[in-house]
C-alpha cells in the first residue's frame, strides 16, 4: 500500500517546500495540498524534483475566509469569481504537475446551488481536460463543515452523474463519509469506479489511522483486494510534531501493493 501525506496538516508548520522534503524523508510516496497559491510553483516543482514526490491533489480557494467561506462553485452568483479559482487552481496544477484538483462547493443549499455547482464543475472538466487533470468533489460532513453544499457519497454521485464528464471523480475521504454515512468497505466496492482518490484519517478525533472507531488496518485492506494502486492520502491533524505520530507508516504497509 502507498501513501500520500496531505501537507494541509502534515508539517503544517513548515513552509510548502520544506514539508514535502519532510515528507519525503518519512517515507511516504506522494504528497498532497490544501491551499498552495502563496508559495511560487517553482518552488514546490523544485521540491518534488529533489524529493521524486508526486503531487496528487490541491483545493481551489475557499473564498473569503474570515467571512467563513469553504468554496465558491456552489454559491450562486459567484460564477465568475468560482471560475477565476478555477482557472488558478489549473494553472498551479499544470505548472506543478499537480493530478487531482478539489473543486471546493461552498456553504449554500437548494436548487440554485445544485445548478451552479453542476455548472461550475463542466466548466472545470472542460479546462482541465486539456491538461490531463482529474476534478474532484468529496462530501464534507456536518460537524467539521456546517452547512457545506456537499454531504454524502449518494449526492457526490447524483452530480458526477448530471455532470456527465469523464475527469469527474469523488474525493471518498473515510473520516466524512464514517461520520456521515458509516458502511465504509461496501461504499467503498460499490463507488470505486467512481473515485479519484481516497483520503483517511481516525474517527472521531480525525487524528492518525491506529486509533478511533474505524478498524484501517482491514480498511486498506479491502482497499488493496480492489486493486487500488494509487497512494491514499494521510489527511489527519497531528497532536504534536508530525514525526511522532507516524508508527502506522510502515506498519500498515504490508500485504497490499
Amino acid at each position: 500500500m502507498k501513501f500520500s501525506a496531505n501537507l494541509g496538516f502534515l508539517w503544517a508548520d513548515r513552509p510548502l517546500p520544506d514539508a514535502i522534503r519532510a515528507a519525503g524523508a518519512a517515507g511516504f510516496d506522494a504528497v498532497e495540498c490544501h491551499w498552495p497559491y502563496d508559495t511560487p510553483a517553482h518552488a514546490v516543482s523544485a521540491a518534488l524534483q529533489d524529493t521524486g514526490l508526486l503531487m496528487l491533489g490541491l483545493n481551489t480557494r475557499r473564498g473569503d475566509v474570515l467571512a467563513g467561506e469553504n468554496g465558491l462553485a456552489a454559491l450562486a452568483g459567484r460564477e465568475a469569481e468560482a471560475k477565476r479559482a478555477i482557472d488558478e487552481a489549473i494553472a498551479y496544477a499544470t505548472a506543478t504537475g499537480t493530478r487531482n484538483i478539489h473543486v471546493m462547493a461552498g456553504i449554500a443549499s437548494g436548487g440554485a446551488a445544485q445548478t451552479c455547482f453542476v455548472g461550475n464543475l463542466r466548466y472545470a472538466c472542460d479546462q482541465a481536460a486539456a491538461h490531463g487533470i482529474t476534478i474532484l468533489i468529496e462530501p464534507l460532513n456536518h460537524y467539521d463543515a456546517p452547512g457545506y453544499f456537499l454531504n454524502t457519497t449518494t449526492q457526490a454521485l447524483a452530480i458526477i452523474e448530471t455532470v456527465a464528464k469523464a475527469n469527474l471523480k469523488l474525493m471518498f475521504d473515510c473520516y466524512h463519509v464514517q461520520l456521515m454515512e458509516g458502511d465504509l468497505t461496501h461504499r467503498l466496492q460499490r463507488l470505486l469506479p467512481h473515485i479519484g482518490h481516497i483520503q483517511f484519517a481516525s474517527v472521531p478525533e480525525r487524528g492518525p489511522p491506529d486509533r478511533g472507531e474505524v478498524n484501517f488496518s482491514h480498511v486498506f485492506e479491502v482497499i488493496a483486494a480492489l486493486g487500488w494502486q494509487a497512494p491514499l492520502g494521510a489527511e489527519y491533524k497531528p497532536s504534536g510534531a508530525t514525526e511522532t505520530t507516524l508508527g502506522w507508516l510502515n506498519s500498515m504497509r504490508g500485504g497490499a501493493p
